[in-house]
């Protein structure tokens, strides 16, 4: 590999089951990545590419192509957001139909971050993607903060969207502290339902809303694994009500550089 070349980020994928016959897809899956992901990781000069699911009974052979394989080519893995984690991921029924998340990605994002544990590649979960590190690490979820936890602040709010936001407490000491120096609160924006309860084995939590919902989170073990439950790349330059996220990327991006360099 040549050293000098733009680190490759992997993304995982969003799944489409069953879109609409009038995309043209009828009875398929689409695989796709929101652009704004992909456009803040490229830039800091590095590359991104969706990682697709490689699924029992699809034409895909493991012996001829495996997740070991992509991650081999791979610096790091960034868990975009999307549809809920499945709450039989972390052995529960859902509560509601709206909420039975989708179990097919979870396997795929499970396999995928553990590759990457395994080969000392760092992961970057993003909202949902923070939900899945939690589940991978034996974790559980709340299905809904809502309906589930007394006095929670509005997490989620479908007209505002992306400008919704609220602050976090950052927890002293902690790697999200060292990365904003001096600040022991940050605003960001929330675009979710469900969230963390039961921490997953070797996680610590690294920042919380005021009612105690868990917003970042960071594994102490061999390899960079960390998690936000906000959206950090849909911050606008403008915007400066909401914390920049351009450490978080920098310090991901830096630990992708010394997997490459191992």
């Amino acid at each position: 590999m040549d050293r000098s070349a733009a680190l490759r980020i992997g993304l995982s994928a969003r799944l489409f089951h069953d879109p609409p016959p009038e995309f043209g897809f009828r009875g398929r899956t689409l695989q796709y990545l929101d652009q704004s992901i992909a456009h803040w990781i490229m830039s800091r000069g590095a590359l991104a590419f969706m990682v697709p699911t490689i699924e029992r009974g699809s034409s895909v052979q493991r012996a001829a192509v495996s997740m070991r394989d992509y991650v081999s080519e791979l610096d790091g893995l960034v868990l975009q957001g999307g549809a809920d984690v499945s709450p039989e991921s972390y052995g529960q029924d859902p509560l509601h139909p709206d909420w039975r998340g989708d179990r097919v990605r979870d396997l795929y994002e499970i396999e995928m971050l553990w590759e990457c544990v395994f080969q000392g590649k760092p992961v970057l979960g993003i909202c949902r993607g923070a939900q899945l590190i939690n589940v991978a690490f034996g974790g559980t979820l709340f299905q809904d903060i809502k309906t589930q936890i007394s006095g929670a602040l509005a997490h989620h709010d479908a007209v505002a969207y992306d400008r919704h936001g609220h602050d976090v407490t950052v927890e002293l000491g902690s790697g999200l502290s060292r990365l904003y120096p001096g600040c022991d609160r940050l605003r960001v924006n929330s675009l979710h339902h469900q969230s963390i309860d039961r921490l997953g084995s070797g996680l610590v939590v690294e920042a919380k809303a005021e009612d105690g919902v868990v917003e970042a989170i960071r594994w102490n073990g061999s390899s960079y694994v960390a998690g936000l439950q906000w959206h950090p790349e849909l911050r606008k330059a403008e915007e400066a009500w909401m914390v920049d996220g351009a450490p978080i990327l920098e310090e991901f991006l830096e630990q992708a550089a010394e997997s490459r360099r191992r």
